[in-house]
């Protein structure tokens, strides 16, 4: 009896294990999995077996969609071997765009399902699917790998909620046939190689992705996009081997998506000229706009504004004509627009080589955070007089003799006003930024010249009217106290660089150097002025602290809220995020890092303040976390997926929202409770 009851169990557990190929992988190849399983039993009304072909891909591998841009292969499976078997229908999620080495692809990193479909010749036949499946997989180098699949299709096999759960997540993100979306124009310039194609859609468009499927001899680039009302122009740049390359009359399919929309049609394209993209100079404008004003407002940022105040300073030395007023800030604002033009030179070498950008991620290295701690910490002990370097003597005069003495100085003080900057400019250059490294070398360079032009405007303007230097106060026993002033600023500065190094130098030695920065000036003031001045300014300090602590309590109903714990936050898993909106849940999403100031405004003045913590603590409210203080290339990807090269990034998913909306880089409550009632 007890046989007989193993010998039943075991026919159904294989029967079971009938239903899935088990995950295969090549030994040569490891990073990359595939599975293929059936899901459920066969379809009476359609006469179709329903299955998932799921790949796996780990680290930065990616795979391809069935037209892959560029530079890629697109996957392909061989079931001509198949017994009983009349049709197969792969279906082929929403895909994401990749550069690399200056080449656009189109594809899915990390784990993807594809739903497909298996129609038996005969019904109550036995059938078994036999395929060779292709497929490509690429990081910087590419690897094309073969897996045997054979799964035996029962008839009647058990419906698994988990595969079922898997097979309609995939099916909700492959594009449907267009019902809400209409083909207008589609025009073919041959002259100008380019493509444009109108498409309408009644409610409007708000963040519209477009695909045109590859045809033999055509490849089509990320598309250009411009809006009207309910029309959407998609401008395309095709590529061929085919010198003789006509698409008039030719049959394409598009690809359209947009918040809570993917659907797919296909039109004729007819011949004509195309007129100048509606939307490449405005948009050019506005991303210039954008870094001019970022450049511009960083002079203000506590990072840069004391090296701005100690050049001013410095020309208040003593009677200086026009001219030696003048040359000082040109040398600057040279050293400020050369560190720019360098910064764009530095970013076309990663980008042709392959590597992943993003705005401030020299703050991602323990090194670089060290240097310019030693930097800052050593200007702000030499202006609180702790030391001074003297050249000899004679190296001084023969330096002070030479043509251009001295020019170098100004120049590196630009170029390190500039390096310092970074971290505080977010919310204004990564817009910028973004858009530079998705775009041409020579709109990238012309981006980070108005960076820098904005970030050089105050110098400039002084240069160009230096009379204004003689309207500030004349030297004097004030200028001692300015240049305290300034040391602080800069203390400050150096506190919170060797803030940032705290996790790789350890608790013990932060404390002891933090100890050490904020000692030397003090001993620094008594040698110099003796203990009279010490007692003189730590009271002026405590009379300070007094005043402004006795404003805040009298106004703190209006501004302070009670300290609130931390958000339950979880690592970000891109794959989760579309379970959880299959799950009916929200999805915030928070990209930030120890060094981005913003994030931290951010932070403290939205999302850990009501209402938004209380909406983001809700039961159905999935909190994820990106932390991009070291480099993780995940996290970098995920920003360029979205056209971000900066952060803070915040984004919100829910039913509402599956294809998730974009918020704004400075976040407001208004904002943010809105996208999650959205996303509801």
């Amino acid at each position: 009896m007890y046989r007989l009851f193993y010998f039943c169990l075991l026919l159904v557990t294989l029967s079971a294990q009938a239903t899935d190929t088990g995950w295969l992988q090549a030994p040569d190849h490891p990073p990359v999995q595939v599975r293929l399983v059936q899901n459920g039993p066969l379809n009476e009304a359609t006469g179709q077996y329903a299955a998932l072909l799921q790949v796996r891909l780990a680290d930065d591998w990616k795979t391809y969609w069935r037209s892959p841009g560029e530079g890629g292969i697109a996957p392909k499976l061989d079931w001509q071997t198949s017994q009983n078997v009349q049709a197969f229908d792969w279906r082929w999620p929403l895909p994401e765009r990749f550069h690399l080495l200056g080449i656009e692809t189109q594809g899915y990193q990390h784990d993807v399902n594809f739903p497909v479909y298996i129609t038996p010749e005969k019904r109550q036949a036995p059938a078994t699917f036999n395929a060779t499946l292709t497929l490509p997989s690429c990081t910087t180098i590419c690897v094309l790998t073969e897996y045997q699949l054979t799964l035996p299709l029962q008839a009647d096999a058990p419906l698994n909620e988990t595969v079922n759960h898997d097979f309609q997540q995939a099916l909700s993100q492959v594009p449907r046939p267009a019902t809400l979306v209409q083909a207008g124009d589609w025009r073919w310039d041959a002259e100008k190689e380019q493509l444009a194609i109108r498409l309408l859609h009644d409610a409007g468009w708000s963040s519209p992705k477009v695909f045109v499927d590859d045809t033999d001899t055509a490849v089509f680039s990320q598309p250009q996009l411009s809006t009207t009302g309910n029309q959407l122009e998609a401008r395309f740049t095709v590529s061929s081997w085919d010198p003789e390359l006509n698409l008039h009359d030719q049959q394409l399919t598009v690809t359209v998506a947009d918040n809570n929309l993917a659907e797919e049609l296909s039109a004729s394209v007819t011949q004509g000229t195309l007129a100048a993209a509606a939307s490449s100079q405005p948009g050019l404008l506005l991303v210039l706009g954008y870094a001019l004003l970022g450049g511009l407002i960083l002079n203000i940022m506590p990072c840069v504004l004391p090296v701005l105040g100690l050049k001013l300073n410095t020309l208040l030395l003593g009677e200086r004509s026009r001219a030696q007023v003048r040359k000082p800030l040109l040398l600057s604002a040279a050293g400020i627009m050369l560190s720019f033009w360098g910064l764009a030179a530095f970013m076309l070498f990663l980008t042709w080589s392959g590597a992943q950008l993003g705005w401030g991620i020299q703050f991602q290295q323990p090194g670089f955070i060290g240097f310019m701690l030693a930097v800052t910490a050593l200007f702000s002990l030499n202006l609180f007089g702790l030391f001074e370097i003297r050249l000899p003597s004679a190296l001084s005069t023969w330096l002070a003799t030479r043509p251009g003495g001295g020019n170098s100085s100004h120049l590196l003080q630009g170029m390190f006003a500039t390096l310092l900057a970074t971290p505080c400019s977010a919310p204004f250059l990564g817009t910028a930024v973004a858009a530079a490294l998705a775009s041409s070398p020579l709109i990238l360079i012309a981006i980070f010249t108005g960076l820098g032009l904005g970030m050089a405007l105050p110098w400039l303007v002084l240069a160009a009217f230096p009379g204004f230097v003689r309207f500030m106060p004349r030297p004097g026993p004030w200028m001692v106290k300015v240049k305290w002033l300034f040391g602080l600023m800069l203390l400050a500065t150096s506190l919170w660089l060797l803030s940032l190094l705290s996790a790789t130098l350890g608790g013990p030695i932060s404390l002891l150097l933090a100890a050490l920065l904020v000692i030397l000036p003090l001993w620094s003031l008594l040698r110099r002025h003796g203990m009279r001045a010490l007692v003189f300014g730590a009271a002026g300090i405590s009379l300070a602290g007094a005043v402004l602590g006795g404003a805040a309590l009298l106004t703190q109903e209006h501004w302070v809220t009670p300290a609130k714990p931390e958000l339950p936050w979880q690592p970000l898993d891109v794959a989760r995020i579309e379970q959880e909106v299959a799950a009916g849940k929200r999805v915030f999403v928070d990209i930030t890092a120890d060094w981005c100031i913003t994030c931290k405004a951010n932070k403290v003045g939205v999302i850990q303040r009501d209402p938004v913590y209380s909406a983001l603590s809700k039961h159905d409210v999935v909190l994820m976390q990106g932390d991009w203080t070291r480099p993780d290339p995940a996290i970098t990807d995920y920003l360029r997926a979205h056209g971000r090269a900066g952060i803070p990034f915040n984004q919100v998913f829910g039913p509402g929202l599956p294809e998730g909306r974009d918020l704004e880089v400075l976040l407001t409550s208004d904002r943010v409770i809105s996208a999650l009632e959205a996303a509801q």
